[in-house]
């Protein structure tokens, strides 16, 4: 549509704003005139988009819609040529030397008459170009020694014939407000399009900056092949309106809490020009740009997006971490409940320097762990005025598990054996447990128990862990008998290693059946926490056993930290964390999960630990098929196999001690010249029976553990190697 002022119709290009801020083009399919817009669509993403926009809002990005009429003709009587003559010599300013500003404030009216934009009113189809064109009712009288100019005013643009003709009688007046009424009036135009124009540098000037990174990845290693997808994650981040968590934020109250952290790429990432693939565009959401390709060999990106209840980048500090997930913890176990908090993961994924401090070279800073933060904020509440008449004690051990056995890190690693009491109750036999009074008395017991944790190299990490470490703050009521509360903060051992149960190495398949299997099992703990009348499989595994109370009553609460690292060799891992985390936050989507679920009912009817696992494979089918459910038969077989060998073990030291004085007493006896010959021999004969009963005994146990070692080894022989 034209008529000289506006020129807008179906099919041509404009350029519009989105409300991200981002400005593209699009074609313009329709024009609603009563709504003053225009509806435009445009290609994204593999589909058609579109959307209404302000006719005011189009003419601000695209100047050029907005036509300057043509300069008109004066219609004057011939003049003497002395007058002439002199005109000439005088400057004729006019008004509409610049584009009128189309504004609501000019009240600019739209009326479709013709099929056409007009600035006037419905029965004028000439617009002001027309208007400009009718003749005065009579020509003006010549004036000598006068300056002559053509003024328009807003109201006779597009205003119609009548409004044309006002304007023409009119048209001589003192060149003095002439001026003034137009520069001001062009003063605004002027503004306006200067401001256009800076907006139109600014959007060339973004478009070249793009440009030259592009190139710039392109050119910064020819034989890097990732650069195509750097590339591709880079133009997909432009579309996202990033709102990270700033710390700020309120903490939700949440029964099992769920989040997901995201560290920096490393040094030796940054050395082989790792490419991130991981983007946190809000404080809850987290996406994966998963590289593949296509049959064709074709590079392209699969961006998987979850959901958490909070998702932390890689420049949100250990403090910021521990506002959201440990320390709503703290005031749990002085209400007389039990809190856990533990960080899962692959290995070099952080878990460590979260859990523990941060790390300087191989020296670790355990003030700045979670284990310290936590510390602190206990003898904070413990001296408050609501808890110091409770006069609570303090005390904290420090424990792993590694495959399937508890070592004590605060006492040389000495072995120690889970039990349940009389009362059901799981108690570690012999666990080191020290008062503390202090935070500094803490971060000693912490600093000694990680420099005794089982560790070993990996590819990731020369010191990475291979063990589940648990670190207890324990509230008990004065004379150290019940316990009032009781926090355990745990680093849970690479997720990865799970995997690996299929290696040639007996320990390291054991291993990795020990993590996998007490990860599946901790995830089903974690679900019957919120899930009423859920059986709580804790036998399937040490952890869950030795976590058991951790898990029961109404006070119980749970957060999960999920670790991922934002690399792209660890894609594969990154994305199996996020998905063990998901199926945990599943649970806190359904109905009633988070308020405060009923107790477990693992306290009615204790099952045997081969009913759990079992109970574990009915849940996990996906992750724990039959031939792995058979292994871990094996492998909990074998484990029952040694401890029985161990203990036996033991015993026989014992015993031998105590066989050796009998023997030696009655080896004395037979100093005597008159000793009884019949009495010492029947002696010795009984003696030595008994040692060989006792001998053979630990023999068939050894023979039994054996075999079970042969069986594990077959049964890991005949498995599959894991999907990936």
């Amino acid at each position: 549509m034209d008529d000289g002022t506006i020129k807008i119709q179906a099919g041509i290009n404009i350029n519009i704003k989105r409300t991200d801020g981002r400005v593209h083009s699009a074609i313009v399919s329709g024009v609603n005139l009563e709504s003053r817009s225009v509806t435009v669509e445009w290609y994204e993403r593999g589909e058609t988009k579109g959307k209404e926009v302000e006719i005011d809002a189009i003419l601000a990005l695209n100047p050029e819609l907005v036509v300057p009429p043509a300069r008109p003709t004066p219609h004057l009587q011939p003049m003497p040529n002395k007058l002439a003559r002199d005109m000439t010599r005088q400057s004729i300013p006019v008004a509409t030397k610049a584009p009128p500003r189309v504004t609501r404030n000019n009240q600019m009216r739209l009326s479709n008459v013709g099929g056409a934009y007009t600035n006037g009113h419905a029965g004028d189809t000439t617009g002001r170009r027309g208007a400009e064109n009718v003749p005065p009712a009579q020509p003006p009288p010549p004036v000598a020694n006068s300056r002559v100019t053509q003024q328009f005013n807003a109201s006779s643009v597009g205003g119609g014939a009548a409004s044309a003709r006002t304007a023409a009688a009119s048209s001589t007046v003192s060149v003095p407000h002439t001026v003034a009424s137009g520069a001001v009036r062009r003063s605004n135009v002027v503004k306006e399009v200067e401001r256009l124009k800076e907006n139109r540098e600014k959007r060339r000037q973004r478009q070249a900056e793009l440009k030259e990174e592009k190139e710039a990845l392109m050119n910064m290693d020819p034989g890097n092949p990732n650069w195509e997808f750097l590339a591709m994650i880079r133009e997909y981040t432009m579309s996202l309106d990033f709102r990270p968590l700033t710390g700020n934020e309120p903490v939700e109250d949440h029964q099992i809490t769920v989040c997901v952290r995201k560290r920096p790429l490393n040094k030796k990432e940054l050395n082989r020009k790792e490419v991130d693939v991981i983007s946190v565009p809000s404080k809850d959401q987290m996406i994966v740009h998963e590289p593949k390709n296509k049959v064709d060999l074709t590079k392209f990106l699969e961006n998987q997006k979850f959901r958490f209840d909070y998702a932390f980048d890689d420049s949100c500090t250990n403090e910021i971490v521990y506002k959201y997930t440990a320390k709503p913890l703290v005031q749990t176990i002085f209400e007389g409940g039990m809190a856990t908090c533990f960080a899962y993961g692959q290995t070099g994924s952080g878990k460590t320097h979260t859990m523990g401090g941060d790390f300087q070279g191989k020296t670790q800073d355990c003030k700045k762990g979670i284990y310290a933060m936590a510390a602190r904020d206990v003898f904070a509440y413990l001296k408050s005025p609501k808890y110091r008449p409770l006069n609570l004690i303090v005390s904290a051990s420090f424990f792993e598990i590694y495959s399937g056995k508890v070592f004590d890190l605060l006492a040389d690693k000495a072995k120690l054996r889970v039990l349940e009491d009389g009362k059901q109750q799981v108690q570690i036999v012999g666990l080191t447990e020290k008062v503390v009074d202090n935070t500094d008395e803490v971060l000693k017991l912490i600093q000694h128990g990680n420099a005794a944790r089982t560790s070993g190299q990996t590819s990731a990490n020369s010191n990475s862990s291979r063990s589940h470490a648990v670190f207890q703050i324990v509230v008990r009521s004065p004379g150290m008998h019940r316990v009032h509360g009781k926090f355990s903060l745990i680093d849970l051992a690479g997720n990865e290693r799970g995997a690996d149960t299929s290696s040639a190495n007996r320990q390291t398949r054991m291993e990795g059946a020990e993590i996998n299997k007490s990860l599946l099992a901790l995830k089903e703990c974690i679900r019957a926490l919120g899930m009423k009348g859920s059986h709580l499989p804790f036998r399937a595994s040490k952890l869950t056993q030795v976590l058991r109370d951790s898990f029961i009553g109404d006070k119980s609460r749970t957060c999960m930290i999920a670790m991922i690292s934002p690399a792209m060799s660890s894609c594969e891992h990154s994305l199996n964390t996020l998905r063990y985390a998901d199926r945990v936050k599943e649970l806190g989507t359904e109905s009633g999960s988070r308020g405060r679920a009923e107790s477990p009912q693992a306290d009615v009817e204790m099952e045997p630990a081969q009913d759990d696992l079992a109970q574990l494979r009915s849940l996990n089918e996906g992750d724990m098929s039959a031939e792995m459910y058979t292994f871990h038969e094996a492998i909990s077989e074998l484990q029952r196999a040694e401890d029985e060998v161990l203990d036996n073990h033991k015993a026989i030291v014992d015993y031998l001690a105590h066989a050796l004085q009998r023997t030696s007493a009655l080896l004395q006896l037979t100093r005597d010249v008159d000793y009884d010959q019949d009495a010492y021999a029947t002696q010795w004969e009984e003696l030595l029976n008994e040692q060989l009963a006792v001998m053979a005994q630990s023999r068939d146990l050894v023979a039994e553990f054996r075999q079970k070692m042969q069986q594990e080894e077959h049964i890991s022989r005949r498995m599959q190697p894991p999907r990936h």
